[in-house]
Parts: C-alpha cells; structure tokens; sequence
C-alpha cells in the first residue's frame, strides 16, 4: 500500500464559484492562481499528498458546458491517468450533474476516484463551503482500502456527503446542500470520520482498462409536459430537424395525456424512427407505464421506459449512446442496459 507521500491527486479547475477569491478593495469576484492551492487552502499540507493542478483557461461558466467540455476533461483525465491515484474535478454547480453524468458513460473501465466538487459560496469568503467540500473530495479521491481505491467511480462531493454521480440533481441554489439522490442511496457521509456506504459503490472487473469514449452526439430534444399542452408545441418537437430522440418529461410513475392527437403524433414519430424516452418530471420514483391506462398508452405507441434514471442522466446517455451510432428502436433497447448504475431495472 502507498503511504501517503506517495499518493498523488490531480486537481483540475475548470470554473466555478469555488475557484473565485474577492478584491479586498473593489469587491470584485476573480479566480485565483491554483498553483498556490496550498496557500489559499493550508489545510491541505496536513495530507502530506502530491497535490497537482491543471486550470482551465479562461474558466468556464458551468451555465456554458457544452459536449465539447466533457470530451476535453475525459481526455484530460485519460492522459493523466496513469500519473494519479485519484481526480478531483472542480465545477460551477449549475450543470455539474450533467458533467458528472457524461463522465460516467464516457471513462468506460474507470477505476479511480473522479470526485467532482464546488461551493455555493466563493473558496476566499469567510463562511464559504467550498474548503471543506474540498478538503473531503480530496481525502475521498486518495481513500484506499486493501491497497485498491475506496470509490472507484465518477462522484459528487458536495456538503457532507457523497453520491453518485449520475443519480444527482441539483436542487437548491440557495443553501450548502445543493444535490439531492433521491433514487440511491449515498455511497459515503463526512462527519468526525468519513464512513463509506460500501455496499452500494460500484467496483470494476479485475484489472479492467479505461476507455474513453469522445463521440457525443446532442441531436436530443425535450417536451416537458404540462396542463393544456398545444399541437402545435409538441410537433414543434418532434419535427426538429436533425433530432433523432426526445425526452419526454412525464407525470407522476409516466403518465401522459390520452387525446387522440397526441398519441398520434408520438406514435407517428416512433414509426419513423424517432426514440422516445419516457423521463417522469418526478424527483423521486420510477416510470412504470403499466401502473396506469394514460402509461400503457404511451408505451403502446412506442415511447421507451426512463426507469428511475434522472433528467441530467438521460440528456448525457442518449448523446452518449447516439454517439455510439444508436437510433430508433436500437437505441431504445440500448438505453434500457446499465451502463454505470444510472438506472434500476424493477
């Protein structure tokens, strides 16, 4: 086993509230040099680990990841790879579900920690969040047991505790508990002593070999259903150009409206090879289209079960599995199939 000299974690910034530090003077938020990590975060020295940081350059807004950003930072942690015990990928909230999603899919093989963090509050403010989310990434991220790595897959550290990455969301933009996993349970808690949930973290196959896969295609759209819905809205959807799956946000365990209009233009869509992924708008639970008549309706007509998985995931899978080449029926099928224990077949 490494002791912990020996251990070595690679830090990327890529944006964020955590990486901003205030001007004293003006008030003004700018990020900080993470070559000094050490100095704005003294705490850190006490790991005694090699602690290395790559910056994005210029930062990036989370609000402005695209699927060109998870290829770069999929690349960066594949070049790296054999370099580090563990990552720790520092993010802007907004859209960090949907980054720690992709990067499930996409590092196919991992085993390693891919911890990603960030703060409500910026890392230079007195009350900020960020130095204790990142201090427990970090101690995650380099976490062994039996000489092999405690969490080896894509995470989210963010105040106390420790999820899944793909089963996150976002769900307060005001207070320090900004994610939420409604559908599994939480892989560790930080407390006096950080305490694994290892039943429910996902181990790979021996000696297993990471593959990264960078072909993502967002030919995807959305249809977020809701009372009094018109014609005109959902075929604006269905006819996009260039789309070649929709997500449709459903109610409750997948429930749709029954009118003979809207069956009819989600059955035609199917019949010409459009996916359609059946995502409840529900937080917690699962799609079951034979609960209810409106559900049966819809899977009738062609449309595929989302399960439990959340929004954040499905958008990342299907560009992930269209990048693969998967369309129409292939591709309802494929999504069905766990890829990184994003979703729960009942």
């Amino acid at each position: 086993m490494k002791n912990r000299s020996s251990l070595s974690i690679l830090i990327i910034y890529t944006g964020g509230t955590i990486g901003m530090k205030e001007n004293p003077h003006t008030g003004a938020l700018s990020p900080f040099n993470f070559d000094n990590i050490e100095e704005e975060v003294p705490e850190l020295q006490k790991f005694g680990f090699n602690l290395q940081t790559i910056s994005f350059d210029p930062p990036i807004d989370s609000s402005d990841i695209t699927p060109d950003f998870w290829v770069k930072l999929a690349e960066l942690i594949s070049s790296n790879y054999e370099k580090y015990d563990g990552f720790v990928i520092l993010h802007g909230t907004d859209t960090m579900s949907f980054t720690a999603s992709a990067l499930s899919f996409m590092l196919e093989g991992l085993a390693k920690p891919v911890v990603l963090t960030g703060s409500q509050l910026p890392i230079g403010m007195l009350r900020t969040d960020g130095k204790e989310n990142l201090i427990s990434a970090i101690e995650i991220a380099a976490a062994k047991r039996d000489g092999l790595p405690v969490v080896p897959e894509v995470t989210i550290f963010f105040e106390n505790n420790l999820y899944r990455g793909n089963r996150t969301t976002k769900h307060n933009s005001e207070h320090f508990n900004a994610f939420r996993s409604d559908n599994y349970p939480l892989l560790a808690e930080a407390g006096i002593t950080i305490k694994y949930n290892y039943p429910f973290i996902h181990y790979p196959r021996a000696n297993s070999s990471l593959v990264v896969h960078t072909s993502m295609d967002s030919s995807i759209g959305v249809i977020k259903l809701f009372p009094g819905i018109t014609p005109q809205v959902v075929a604006s959807a269905l006819s996009a150009p260039g789309v070649k799956a929709v997500i449709l946000e459903t109610y409750g365990s997948g429930n749709a409206l029954s009118q003979q209009w809207f069956i009819e233009m989600i059955s035609k869509a199917v019949a010409n090879g459009l996916t359609i992924l059946n995502v409840t708008q529900c937080k917690a639970g699962s799609v079951n289209m034979n609960k209810y008549e409106n559900g049966l309706i819809l899977k009738n007509a062609g449309v595929a079960s989302g399960f439990d998985i959340t929004f954040e995931a499905a958008v990342a899978k299907l560009m992930y599995l269209l990048g693969k080449g998967f369309v129409g029926s292939a591709l309802a099928l494929e999504f069905a199939n766990p890829i990184a224990g994003e979703i729960t077949l009942y």
